[in-house]
């Protein structure tokens, strides 16, 4: 019979062979996915780590953008990857509203996905043109009751923009016309120059132009105002109060991930959010620094799901 002593001696061999066995990660250059084309919001969140987390894991990070169909093409190549660190996705908010307007989806959001960490999110904000006479929500709404079917451009179906869009509807009680663009680019041109009078867009994607006074903020579809224009109100100060439709930035990784590898993902990446160099970052490019972990983030997910279903349900936001 073995001993005490025996019996430790043996268990602390196994775990010591075990320990070798388990090759040390990262290894290899890891695939950083995006599911969007480069040079927008999303290409800057993964940019926005890229040298630094490469610095801390010895090892390149290789953004590859897969854009289409709303994230869904790269978020399927996220699943189907082998959960070993070396495939990662900078995933977007698109991960709740998708299963909300999709009828079918090539994964499942809560089988296939391990949530790791949400970066920062961008408040949505209404935008008006400069030579537009809106100064703030109420005039958009006395306008649009005076003028039923009044145009509200985003930068596409079941956007951010969108939802937005459908809720301060319903909160306020009034109709617009929903005008889908390719993007945010040409949403944004047609308001400049006066072809359309407001749209719900990021602030990430429209803060140049509206600190050059191409565009004018009149309301802030977030729980708090933002630091780059702290003098415009929320949309619920301004008496129309909707859900936060902000769009978030996050890694997430494949399902079955082991637990050291989530560790040490999530807290090089929350981290570096501590910088004052990349905070600053995130807050010059108008987002909001989040960090939250795995827990929070899974927990987010059916929640922000289920309330995105609703409003697609009620305003008939579908995709085949």
């Amino acid at each position: 019979m073995l001993d005490r002593r025996g019996i430790l001696a043996g268990a602390g061999a196994m775990l010591a062979s075990a320990a070798r066995a388990q090759p040390a990660w990262p290894d290899r250059p890891i695939r950083l996915l995006v599911g969007f084309p480069a040079g927008g919001p999303t290409d800057f969140a993964a940019r926005l780590l890229q040298e630094p987390l490469q610095g801390l894991w010895g090892q390149p990070l290789v953004v590859e953008n897969r854009p289409g169909a709303s994230q869904t093409i790269a978020t399927e190549a996220l699943a189907k990857s082998p959960p070993d660190g070396n495939t990662l996705l900078l995933c977007t908010s698109n991960l709740t509203t998708n299963p909300a307007v999709f009828s079918r989806l090539p994964y499942d959001t809560f089988r296939d996905i391990t949530p790791l960490v949400i970066i920062y999110s961008s408040p949505t904000v209404l935008f008006t043109g400069p030579d537009q006479p809106y100064r703030g929500v109420a005039d958009v709404v006395e306008a649009a009751r005076r003028r039923p079917g009044m145009a509200a451009a985003t930068s596409g179906v079941a956007t951010s923009g969108h939802f937005a869009t459908e809720m301060f509807m319903r909160a306020a009680g009034i109709e617009l016309t929903h005008v889908p663009y390719r993007g945010a680019v040409p949403a944004l041109q047609d308001v400049m120059g006066g072809r359309v009078p407001i749209t719900f867009s990021t602030l990430s994607g429209a803060i140049a132009l509206a600190r050059d006074g191409k565009l004018r903020p009149i309301g802030v579809a977030a729980p708090r105002r933002t630091k780059a224009f702290p003098d415009v109100p929320t949309m619920a100060e301004q008496g129309v109060p909707i859900r936060d439709t902000s769009p978030w930035y996050s890694f997430v990784a494949p399902a079955g991930l082991p637990q050291p590898i989530i560790d040490r993902i999530v807290g090089d990446v929350q981290g570096l959010l501590r910088r004052p160099e990349i905070a600053a970052r995130v807050e010059e490019s108008g987002g909001v620094v989040e960090g939250e972990g795995p827990a929070e983030f899974r927990a987010r997910i059916p929640r922000e799901i289920a309330v995105n279903t609703e409003v697609a349900r009620i305003a008939s936001i579908h995709i085949e």
